[in-house]
């Protein structure tokens, strides 16, 4: 069953827009200098990151393809690390916002969009070192189901909410337009540079629900392995 994802992309879009727009208007029409310097945050994260660089990506997308597919290894592995290097370039954008703060009138640390100021501890502590098993279920996901790019685009992002919702609270869920992009991105065009003939079949309706899930599950190891680490350490 092929789901089309097209007025998922608008949806979202507009929920994004909406929002954006609503937060905006408050952020410039009062006083607060921290809901101003989070609409800078944000409005830097949306030109740069979603704006700029989702058009970049689907202005060349093509050329990305048969760059990747060049490539040596399997299309897999290939996956992987093509949207880890984005999960990357996406947090170096989401960095340099939060490391902006005094740019937007407040002093580092009162005004973030990121676990920490550090890139390297976001990406090694927080980020994309959580990502890496959920990229890998959506590599297992792709080599049974033949997902369109823009239906991994749409359930990635739903399953970023997932994660923030989880993670840092239920004052996620009215942004989950923005999330929706912010994650999508990170993996619409590595999906897009999987190869159409490989074995794989058409997803029935309950694989697009399993699928925004189905990453998660993935941390589990992952935590496991947190908490013997943990354990260990605190017994040495």
């Amino acid at each position: 069953m092929k789901i089309d994802h097209r007025p998922f992309i608008v949806f979202f879009g507009i929920w994004c827009a909406a929002v954006y727009a609503i937060f905006a208007v408050a952020a410039l029409g009062g006083g607060d200098v921290k809901m101003r310097a989070m609409l800078g945050m944000v409005s830097g994260l949306l030109l740069l990151w979603v704006a700029l660089g989702g058009t970049v990506m689907y202005l060349l997308r093509d050329r990305a393809k048969a760059f990747v597919e060049k490539l040596p290894g399997g299309w897999p592995l290939k996956f992987i690390l093509f949207c880890t290097a984005l999960a990357l370039a996406e947090e170096a954008v989401t960095t340099t916002m939060t490391n902006l703060a005094p740019a937007f009138g407040v002093k580092m640390g009162e005004v973030y969009i990121t676990a920490s100021a550090s890139y390297i501890e976001v990406v090694t502590q927080h980020s994309v070192v959580v990502f890496l098993p959920m990229f890998v279920a959506w590599a297992l996901l792709l080599s049974r189901y033949r997902f369109s790019p823009g239906s991994v685009f749409v359930l990635w992002g739903l399953t970023g909410v997932l994660a923030e919702t989880i993670s840092f609270g239920l004052h996620n869920i009215p942004v989950t337009g923005l999330w929706v992009f912010v994650y999508g991105l990170m993996v619409w065009l590595p999906a897009y540079s999987v190869p159409e003939d490989r074995k794989a079949r058409a997803p029935k309706w309950y694989h697009y629900p399993l699928a925004i899930v189905a990453p998660v599950l993935f941390l589990v190891p992952l935590y496991l392995v947190v908490l013997a680490l943990v354990s260990i350490i605190t017994h040495l």
